[in-house]
């Protein structure tokens, strides 16, 4: 069956030398009959990461359980709350864990960088820069144009002043020009010489007053760095997963901040559901200094609230279902000493038709289960006090396919009892 729950186990624990040690004598510590039975890497052991949020001002924060877009979603008494950066700081809180889950999915060509964000974009500046630019210079060449053609006029009207100065009464009446008193050539060309003069010094103001106004600041459109991240893959997934979000942790240190200091960036993305056929995700996030300077970064996915491993996922480690088995030994026996506790169901190889079958009203009872120090199923009744044995051998095939934690006695395995209810399993 597929585990869709994510097991959680402290970083600093025997779980963290199992880790090492499942790698190096997997074949000491699980016997070699089970190993030899299911050898196929079924589940991943990996680093990921617990994260949990409340306003800047609250004492305390709480687990995450969904992202609503690139909001958070926690569990406030019982109510589901949406907290946001958009309405005041948050106080986020990453906490490493190591878990063990069943699905797993695929990132590819990953790839995280600064970026800007719009209005802190140079190529953006400088394109709305030229724009201002060549809006003003198409004005001002209007300007010009219509002072060069004000000129051209103005030489023309001098050249006909001066001709039609230099015809004497009777001539001017034979060419049909209307009387008056005509000007000496000297005053005709004088005046047309300090219109055309005055029309020249016009244009050419025109065009200083265009190159001075184009020019830019010294430090008009350049950048103070960037203040955004941006991170890009593609995913997949063999399992379905219908309710998907991704978490980017960012690493990064301050312009001009003090040496060695490095600051986090945790943000979040709700992403539509993922299966086989890869998807283009791309994720934004403006926010961070101008100019700083990126550490590293982690990309962490989850379903349903819960983390799931990925080809990316930090000290990964591939188990098949024995040695995963004996992972969760491992750990529950390190987290309960001295404790005494009954046996429980953590995990199981269920057929496929048993959803079918339960939906039919079938095995929904209660049934009783003797389990050995090891964790491994003996044997399954109808009663509590394990009197009716249970001789469907559908039912019995199922059972021998749960692991369970074993019985503890003050901290020790012993053999025990486990009630099991296979529509509640949650393994």
């Amino acid at each position: 069956m597929k585990t869709t729950q994510t097991a959680r186990f402290p970083t600093k624990s025997i779980a963290v030398r199992f880790l090492f040690s499942v790698i190096i004598v997997s074949g000491l510590i699980i016997p070699s009959v089970a190993f030899a039975q299911d050898a196929a890497k079924t589940h991943t052991l990996f680093m990921g990461a617990d994260v949990s949020v409340g306003r800047e001002t609250d004492k305390d924060v709480r687990a995450v359980k969904d992202v609503t877009g690139s909001s958070w979603v926690i569990d406030v008494n019982g109510q589901t709350k949406v907290v946001s950066s958009k309405n005041g700081p948050l106080n986020i809180r990453v906490t490493p864990v190591l878990k063990l889950t069943e699905v797993s999915a695929t990132l590819a060509n990953l790839k995280g960088a600064p970026s800007y964000t719009s209005g802190n974009d140079p190529a953006a500046k400088l394109t709305k820069d030229m724009d201002s630019a060549a809006g003003l210079n198409a004005g001002y060449q209007a300007a010009v144009n219509t002072s060069q053609a004000a000129l051209t006029r103005a030489e023309v009207n001098a050249g006909a002043i001066t001709a039609t100065n230099n015809m004497d009464a009777a001539n001017m009446k034979a060419a049909g020009i209307p009387g008056g008193i005509p000007m000496t050539p000297d005053q005709g060309a004088a005046n047309s010489n300090l219109q055309t003069a005055s029309l020249a010094a016009s244009a050419a103001q025109t065009s200083v007053s265009v190159g001075a106004d184009m020019e830019m600041t010294g430090d008009r459109g350049v950048a103070q760095g960037c203040d955004a991240m941006e991170v890009t893959f593609g995913v997949s997934s063999a399992f379905r997963l219908s309710n998907p979000y991704v978490v980017i942790i960012t690493q990064f240190s301050e312009k001009g901040g003090k040496p060695g200091m490095v600051r986090k960036m945790v943000y979040a993305k709700a992403l539509d559901p993922i299966d086989i056929h890869p998807k283009s995700i791309d994720v934004f996030e403006g926010g961070f200094p101008p100019g700083f300077e990126l550490k590293d970064y982690e990309v962490h996915l989850y379903n349903q609230g819960q983390e799931i491993a990925t080809n990316v996922s930090s000290k990964r480690v591939e188990l098949s279902r024995d040695e995963a088995f004996e992972y969760i030994k491992v750990v529950y026996l390190g987290s309960h000493k001295g404790e005494t506790l009954p046996a429980a169901p953590v995990m199981g190889k269920l057929p496929a038709d048993l959803p079918a079958r339960l939906a039919e009203g079938k095995y929904g009872d209660t049934f009783y289960v003797k389990v050995s120090k090891d964790g491994l199923a003996e044997e399954s009744f109808l009663d509590a006090a394990c009197t009716k044995r249970i001789s469907d051998p559908y039912l019995e095939s199922v059972v021998k396919g749960v692991r369970f934690k074993p019985a503890l006695e003050n901290g020790s395995p012993v053999n025990g009892v486990a009630a099991l209810k296979l529509g509640q399993l949650a393994i």
